[in-house]
């Protein structure tokens, strides 16, 4: 049976961010050698009252067939973010029709929030403890209302396992295909990402896109030429410096210009490459774990392994196992 996802619509939804899930999730297809798979999920939406229209914060409102009991059906619940939330987002507690709703969810169901829909997981109770990111612009009140959550704003989304959270709008796009990749691999999630026309991986986080009080003057040149010509030769070594050349800079300034660029330093951007790359030949290749680690850049398996192991908590040889059994 596909993984049942339901969607949690509230007053003063998002419109854009209802349609994620059922876009990343509903296009989800088995890898299979004739023709299009099996569907992997189903998505149903549901409100906290009975079957009937829910307001957005456009001049529409949406029909939902679904009252909350749907919820106990549940494998995944996906809140997407609203701008009526009340007591939850001004208090830090739920209303008693968002209490009720809360209490059809069977325990151990996977719960993901939208944008500012991790409030509603906060006051829930489902973060206290645990990491967790939001719109930037409600990080601050976010952390003053629920203090036992370790909120980290320049973060497209966090995955906690069983809880995972995401930055604001177009980053529930970034979550659910991640979700996608955890569950099914790269291959799925990337074939998604091809038919909505999405990158299948955003680099850095949030911190990209806030306003800063006072910007610096920025000139026309980028490091975008650095990074694709990184890109084609992973399986080499590559310095900081040799990047910097290919734009012309310093290596200070082009470190500085490449992290309010892409949002994270150099190294980190090039070892996330590196893992994708890794990620993509053990799905998809026989090749050897020597072979992968020096195509991928990494040089030996040892080196694979550690950064594997700290970026997925997986070893070579079982994400291999894990994602070649999924796909035959």
């Amino acid at each position: 049976m596909p993984h049942r996802v339901v969607v949690l619509a509230l007053d003063g939804l998002l419109p854009f961010e209802l349609g994620i899930p059922q876009r990343i999730f509903g296009l989800s297809r088995a890898s299979e050698p004739h023709g299009q798979g099996r569907k992997l999920y189903e998505v149903v939406t549901c409100s906290v009252r009975p079957p009937g229209p829910v307001r957005t914060d456009a001049d529409f409102t949406v029909v939902v067939e679904n009252g909350p009991e749907i919820l106990a059906t549940a494998d995944t619940v996906v809140i997407p973010a609203s701008y009526e939330l009340g007591p939850v987002h001004a208090e830090g507690r739920l209303t008693d029709e968002l209490a009720a709703a809360f209490a059809h969810i069977r325990p151990g169901t996977r719960m993901v929030s939208i944008c500012t829909g991790s409030f509603v997981l906060a006051a829930a109770g489902y973060l206290d403890g645990r990491p967790a990111t939001t719109h930037w612009a409600s990080a601050d009140h976010f952390q003053r209302l629920f203090p036992r959550v370790r909120v980290d704003p320049d973060v497209l989304f966090i995955d906690d396992g069983d809880v995972l959270t995401s930055a604001g709008v177009a980053a529930g796009i970034d979550l659910c295909l991640h979700i996608v990749r955890r569950d099914h691999g790269a291959a799925v999630a990337n074939d998604v990402a091809r038919r909505t026309v999405v990158p299948p991986h955003r680099d850095g986080g949030q911190a990209q896109y806030i306003r800063r009080p006072v910007p610096e003057t920025r000139s026309a040149t980028t490091t975008s030429s650095a990074r694709a010509w990184a890109l084609g030769r992973l399986d080499r070594p590559i310095l900081l410096r040799d990047m910097a050349r290919q734009e012309s800079m310093s290596v200070r300034t082009f470190t500085r210009r490449f992290r309010e660029e892409v949002g994270v330093s150099p190294v980190q951007w090039l070892t996330g490459q590196r893992i994708e790359r890794a990620r993509h030949l053990l799905e998809s290749t026989d090749l050897s774990i020597d072979q992968v680690a020096r195509d991928a850049g990494f040089g030996t398996p040892t080196s694979l392994r550690q950064h594997l192991q700290t970026a997925l908590g997986v070893s070579p040889t079982a994400y291999r196992r894990t994602f070649r059994a999924q796909s035959a």
